[in-house]
């Protein structure tokens, strides 16, 4: 028994296929747009999208920076909020975890007794006036003399344009790569060569082009950057909250 099938529903059948088909112009125009409702960037080349990111970077009053940076010292993790003026969050590496507080040039550091006892000689035991020292810094504000060996270790955490010159440039030649998203916001990739061994940055698709995501690339760590231009409180500790321990840190 032979079907036949109307010639009215071929055409309906046959008709759409026809016009996605073939020609790659018809393939386009089928597709969707992904930079639909999107701020452009995503058409740019990546040397653009890049340097659109870098200006959005600069010009930002503040962000937060929270992640994992792998350095031939160690292994940080950070969860700092920037600004021009100063900075707050913390700072994690081995052995310990610590706060960072600066108001302008004034830097004060706060960690538990565990922190203030820790010696480079684990199997020495710390003598008696070493835990009473570390007993009365004790969770709380330390104000780190500007001449101390630290203070400009530590206040590196706490710079927001030097942490993201050092952790946003991609190195070699850039090349997009593939959409995503980011916190909930869409994303375009450009990254540090083909496989992104100069890095990987997701620079958003949605309003300014933010950078929010950086991974750095041999696997030196990931970096979230979120509440651009969202200002905070930096706010001196209280006075009993606060000890200035004079010219120099006891060693960590």
């Amino acid at each position: 028994m032979t079907v036949r099938t109307p010639a009215s529903r071929i055409r309906r059948v046959v008709l759409p296929v026809a016009l996605c088909a073939g020609l790659a112009a018809g393939l386009t125009a089928c597709a969707s747009d992904p930079d639909e409702g999107t701020n452009g960037v995503g058409k740019l080349t990546a040397t653009a999208i890049e340097e659109k990111a870098q200006s959005a970077a600069d010009a930002a009053k503040a962000v937060r920076l929270a992640g994992t940076l792998v350095s031939k010292g160690g292994t940080y993790k950070l969860n700092m909020r920037l600004k021009q003026n100063g900075a707050s969050g913390s700072v994690t590496t081995k052995n310990s975890t610590f706060e960072l507080l600066r108001i302008d040039e004034t830097l004060y550091l706060k960690a538990d007794a565990g922190f203030w006892a820790h010696d480079d000689k684990a199997a020495e035991t710390p003598s008696d006036a070493d835990t009473e020292a570390a007993d009365t810094l004790d969770d709380k504000y330390v104000k780190i003399p500007q001449d101390d060996p630290s203070y400009k270790q530590l206040r590196g955490f706490t710079e927001m344009d030097v942490l993201l010159d050092g952790l946003i440039g991609l190195h070699g030649d850039v090349v997009k790569g593939d959409r995503d998203k980011i916190g909930g916001l869409r994303t375009v990739k450009v990254k540090g060569g083909e496989d992104g061994e100069g890095g990987t940055l997701d620079v958003s698709l949605e309003g300014t082009p933010f950078p929010l995501r950086f991974a750095r690339g041999g696997g030196a760590g990931v970096v979230v950057l979120s509440e651009w231009d969202k200002d905070f409180p930096l706010k001196a500790p209280a006075k009993e909250q606060t000890l200035d321990y004079g010219k120099q840190l006891p060693r960590t």
